[in-house]
């Protein structure tokens, strides 16, 4: 009797084992798709302003209302504001040491973008806008006029 008893718990120490991995492996699963397709629209971008989110991809495009100049302090990025449809403005930290400059951008152009989104009080920046070359992050893009960026 006391060998059953003994199999039936070590049974079901594994089987609730199995049933928590499995669950944290969805977890996981779930949190790279939402973080992937949320966002993604220009009312999503406005939604994760007013509500203060960071850390998750978006896609989205906008209008380049101001160049800025390069970020050279460690890695180096191009950096310029973008305003979509809805007015929302947004910062956009483009690594050009992992990812080709976007020559010749001016004011007015437009660009399509997905990346990972930070807030901060002044709108908040996309970064990640390239691939990672450890291949620990998802890959972001720039698309300006039909040359993709990454």
């Amino acid at each position: 009797m006391k060998k059953i008893l003994l199999i039936i718990i070590l049974a079901s120490i594994s089987i609730y084992e199995a049933i928590q991995e499995q669950k944290s492996n969805n977890s996981n699963s779930d949190t790279l798709v939402k973080s992937s397709k949320e966002y993604g629209s220009h009312s999503d971008l406005q939604t994760a302003f007013k509500n203060k989110r960071s850390d998750f991809q978006i896609q989205d495009r906008g209008v380049v209302i101001k160049n800025l100049p390069d970020d050279v302090k460690g890695s180096r990025h191009q950096k310029f504001i973008l305003k979509n449809k809805t007015g929302q403005t947004v910062l956009v930290a483009h690594n050009i040491d992992l990812a080709p400059r976007i020559d010749g951008l001016k004011k007015g152009d437009s660009v399509e973008f997905f990346g990972e989104y930070e807030w901060n009080p002044r709108g908040g920046v996309v970064h990640w806008t390239h691939d990672d070359p450890r291949g620990h992050h998802v890959a972001g893009w720039l698309k300006h006029n039909r040359k993709t960026y990454q």
